[in-house]
């Protein structure tokens, strides 16, 4: 069969697009004066009952913003959490009254900061996959996003790495090897 033809068949195109450009990454979404973009978690272990999202907010508007919390079907609730040193141990805890996206400026919920704390897992999330999100806002209310899953050690939108560490930890975690 010459290649012309096999162009032709449709699932055969966008299984070769997928393997030649590999896993589309997710697109940013704009909603009003928001843009989100660089969604993504890691996967988690079998009978983990919470995962984590990072994503950056820009707000582009003349006026603030906050971050109040979310929803999706892959979790009983969504929180937005920050992680911080106190005492030289590092503390996370639930962002009170939401997350400020002060005008004309970027939030990054990263590893190590703020970040969205999915609730009760209804199953692990596996590397590959995509989780869809519904984030909500005081003003501009309620914005559906898609977090890529990357590698349960990941540390950016972009890698699948095996590095463990955390930012302010003394010494980099350790994962159990016989841990399933």
């Amino acid at each position: 069969m010459r290649l012309s033809s096999l162009l032709k068949q449709p699932l055969l195109v966008l299984a070769l697009s997928m393997t030649i450009c590999g896993t589309a990454a997710a697109q940013d979404v704009k909603a009003g004066d928001l843009v989100i973009s660089h969604a993504w978690s890691r996967a988690t272990p079998g009978g983990a009952r919470v995962a984590v999202g990072y994503l950056t907010i820009k707000n582009n508007g003349a006026s603030a913003d906050r971050l109040v919390g979310g929803s999706s079907q892959v979790s009983a609730d969504i929180e937005v959490h920050e992680m911080a040193m106190k005492n030289d141990v590092m503390v996370m805890r639930p962002v009170s009254g939401g997350l400020t996206i002060p005008p004309g400026q970027s939030v990054a919920l990263a590893p190590g900061g703020y970040h969205l704390m999915l609730m009760n897992l209804q199953a692990p999330l596996k590397q590959g996959a995509r989780v869809p999100v519904t984030l909500q806002f005081e003003k501009a209310g309620k914005i559906d996003v898609v977090l890529d899953v990357r590698g349960i050690g990941a540390t950016d939108a972009n890698s699948g790495s095996s590095d463990y560490s955390m930012p302010g930890m003394q010494r980099p975690m350790q994962m159990n090897p016989d841990h399933k």
